[in-house]
């Protein structure tokens, strides 16, 4: 019997390099992640989220700016632009989930050169966000691929039809910063029927000077309420005369289970836009 569980180890062990040998980021980038994953730091709020819809009680550590779910009760790492190396490194997770956008790759490189399995995701549309959050969750985290993921493909194959207009989409200002070509957020608002008036230009989040964007010739403004937090006091009046849409920058902007509800939401919130 000794023979047959040593063979049955030797399997399990080629089978668990295997495993690893398969696991490649968005980026292409090889990531030797454990066979089993309990430990898992993610630099990125809608990884959280996503991770946590899962089982909360993988994350060991996100930043401050991972909101959802709500009072989450683990450690926090700083910034998605200012992690804390040290930190992070000190609780020795089995993989750190980021994404090529939000996080400087300066951090990362200091994390896999400390021998950390860092898993980069990389998101421009709405079926590249569904297929790279399942291959996060099933290679990264090594966990079944959840049932969202379905109903969200669902949710955004079932869209009321009609266009709703030409758009700019401020998402800063002091200076104004709008949403440009290649990006989630004009992949999702192209499919509710808003045409993105920047969605041709060379940058993805373009400088554009307040003047500019009132004569670009859209019929709407779409207003998320982050990463600035525009709101109906903040925002609207620099558009006089402009039909201005709030909207919710966790559902135009994140990738994870919002993806099922924002559809909805985002389509009441469209529909909702006046002259303020």
């Amino acid at each position: 019997m000794g023979a047959i569980d040593g063979l049955g180890d030797s399997v399990q062990s080629a089978t668990e390099r295997l495993m690893q040998d398969q696991c490649t980021d968005d980026l292409g980038n090889q990531v030797l992640v454990p066979a089993a994953v309990h430990r898992v730091v993610s630099l990125v709020p809608s990884l959280t989220e996503t991770v946590a819809s899962l089982d909360p009680g993988l994350i060991a550590g996100a930043t401050a700016w991972c909101s959802h779910p709500a009072e989450l009760p683990v450690s926090r790492v700083g910034g998605t632009k200012n992690p804390d190396i040290d930190k992070i490194i000190e609780m020795a997770p089995d993989v750190v989930l980021a994404n090529e956008e939000e996080n400087r790759a300066p951090d990362l490189d200091e994390l896999r050169a400390a021998g950390l399995a860092v898993w980069v995701t990389k998101i421009r549309d709405l079926p590249g966000a569904l297929r790279s959050l399942r291959r996060m969750i099933t290679f990264a985290c090594r966990q079944p691929s959840p049932a969202w993921l379905d109903a969200a493909d669902r949710a955004w194959r079932r869209l009321p039809g009609g266009p709703t207009g030409a758009a700019v989409i401020p998402i800063w200002r002091r200076p104004w910063m709008v949403v440009g070509s290649d990006t989630f957020a004009s992949d999702l608002l192209a499919r509710l029927g808003v045409t993105n008036v920047y969605g041709g230009h060379n940058d993805r989040y373009p400088r554009v000077g307040i003047d500019e964007l009132r004569s670009a010739g859209a019929d709407l403004v779409v207003l998320p309420d982050e990463p600035y937090r525009f709101t109906a006091s903040d925002g609207p009046e620099a558009f006089p005369g402009s039909r201005t849409a709030l909207v919710s920058g966790r559902h135009l902007t994140w990738y994870g289970p919002s993806l099922v509800e924002a559809p909805a939401v985002l389509g009441r919130q469209l529909g909702a836009a006046r002259v303020r």
